[in-house]
């Protein structure tokens, strides 16, 4: 994460500096990044009660819903906007966050706005974020850098208990951190100095070395009773507890899953879980992602930025459509 987009925010950590426009470098050719006062890629201000009888959908998420690596405009949020009518998609994603975080983001900010539909975007890498306590970031001088995150554990009771909230604003050199926090920095996953080797041989040579090694990249779905998984459950179950509306969860699969080069039936087996939730709707978008050719599905990432091109925006905005149209239309019966 590259602090220069961002500001300080004492509940969830950070946010995007409000009334932003910007052109970020990017190996897709660049992409423009606008803001609204709040501080989120969002082209609606949130305002608290809806205009005439538009309907209105508040959108969690992270980096693949606020849209890095491509223009507002092309982002999975926009695009449901084109498809269904009379909606608008209030964009909530936050870059580098986690489903803890974009949880607090919904009660400070989402709340109190009037809305018909909520849906949550969980990238399958949050579960690995939910645990951290710490994540890296780039300063403006290129230094590399360490910030706190607010964060929850669960105790032997399931009760939910937030830490770090005021969010500790100074930043961490990676040189003074004790040995006993290093385990709550979020790395990317296992065995990070591996994974950095293969990156530095190109992506060319870290998909075959995936595919030889039936590369797993997020066995924590593989128990259900895991602690990565029981506290993401609930950090997920406690959020859908708080909402009136109807909701949408969506998990939104990593590149292995959508090329085929690992097993999701992990992942997938602990998200239905969620379906025994009260007026839960599971919206699970990989069969559509995976109904197109190898070539396609290869496109759907960038060639060293793992994360979704505009053809996969489209896919998952063309996924999501239906559900959210279905939950609109019983709102309005």
């Amino acid at each position: 994460m590259n602090r220069q987009l961002f500001e300080y925010d004492p509940t969830f950590a950070y946010r995007f500096i409000p009334n932003l426009k910007a052109r970020v470098d990017h190996e897709g050719g660049g992409y423009l990044l606008r803001t609204n006062a709040q501080g989120f890629r969002c082209r609606h201000d949130f305002a608290a009660e809806r205009s005439g009888a538009t309907k209105r959908v508040l959108l969690f998420g992270d980096s693949y819903t606020a849209g890095d690596g491509v223009s507002n405009k092309n982002r999975y949020g926009d695009v449901l906007e084109t498809l269904i009518d009379d909606v608008e998609i209030y964009n909530f994603g936050l870059s580098g966050s986690g489903t803890d975080q974009q949880y607090l983001i919904y009660q400070e900010l989402g709340r109190g706005v009037e809305h018909d539909v909520v849906v949550i975007g969980v990238l399958v890498e949050n579960i690995r974020r939910v645990v951290a306590r710490l994540r890296p970031f780039v300063s403006a001088e290129g230094e590399d850098l360490i910030l706190a995150k607010p964060y929850f554990d669960l105790d032997a009771d399931g009760k939910l208990t937030l830490h770090n909230v005021p969010t500790p604003k100074d930043p961490i050199d990676p040189e003074t951190l004790p040995p006993e926090d290093r385990a709550f920095l979020d790395e990317g996953g296992r065995m990070a100095w591996l994974r950095q080797a293969v990156n530095k041989m190109g992506s060319r040579v870290k998909d075959v070395a995936q595919k030889l090694t039936n590369y797993q990249p997020l066995p924590e779905y593989d128990d259900a009773s895991g602690a990565a998984w029981q506290l993401m459950k609930a950090i997920l179950a406690e959020w859908i507890g708080e909402l009136s509306k109807p909701v949408i969860v969506c998990p939104i699969p990593v590149y292995q899953y959508i090329e085929g080069t690992a097993s999701p039936e992990g992942y997938r087996a602990r998200f239905r879980e969620l379906e025994a939730l009260p007026g839960v709707t599971l919206h699970d978008p990989l069969d559509d992602f995976c109904a197109h050719s190898a070539e396609e599905r290869r496109g759907f990432r960038f060639e060293e930025d793992c994360h979704l091109t505009p053809s996969a925006h489209r896919v998952l905005a063309e996924s999501l459509s239906a559900p959210i149209e279905a939950k609109l239309a019983a709102g309005s019966a």
